[in-house]
């Protein structure tokens, strides 16, 4: 019996750690909204991530958004850093954000390996619709200098032209 388990004991050592130990998921959402960028007259999704357990190098984020303006959804890949906590996602342009509505965010984390190591699902609600945001990017270059198709002559116009949904 002794001989038995001399010989089993180690090898249920070896196998047990060998396994990825169970626990948690690998990250935590922990912000999501829209960015409304005024000045460049853009709108993007931002997602938050913390890593709540290390990660093998390797491993990276695919996220899809759904696209406010219909079509296909927006898609973003990022590599995640091991020494690095949180993770930014930030999509693409998108255009024809309405307020109030929910938008489809779907993030999967896929090992060195090609597996998935987890799946999120989450939605992303803004509090003001795109036709905020000027037509034209107010600045331009790295300087932020005015832009001459808004600012005619320098000066700002009696009414700036506000975006539009094209759907």
């Amino acid at each position: 019996m002794r001989k038995y388990l001399a010989i089993l004991l180690p090898l249920a050592l070896a196998l047990a750690a060998c396994q990825r130990e169970t626990g948690g998921d690998p990250l935590k959402l922990t912000g999501k909204m829209f960015v409304f960028n005024y000045r460049l007259a853009y709108a993007t999704y931002l997602v938050t991530l913390e890593q709540m357990t290390p990660l093998p190098d390797g491993t990276v984020v695919k996220a899809e958004f759904e696209n406010p303006a219909g079509g296909a959804a927006l898609t973003l890949e990022r590599r995640i850093f091991p020494n690095l906590p949180k993770v930014v996602l930030e999509s693409p342009d998108v255009t024809c954000v309405k307020k109030a509505r929910p938008y489809k965010v779907t993030i999967a984390v896929v090992g060195p390996d090609g597996g998935t190591l987890q799946s999120i699902e989450t939605q992303v609600t803004s509090s003001a619709d795109q036709s905020i945001l000027p037509a034209k990017a107010l600045v331009v270059g790295p300087g932020y200098d005015k832009n001459p198709e808004v600012f005619k002559d320098g000066k700002a116009p009696a009414h700036f032209e506000m975006a539009k949904c094209a759907k």
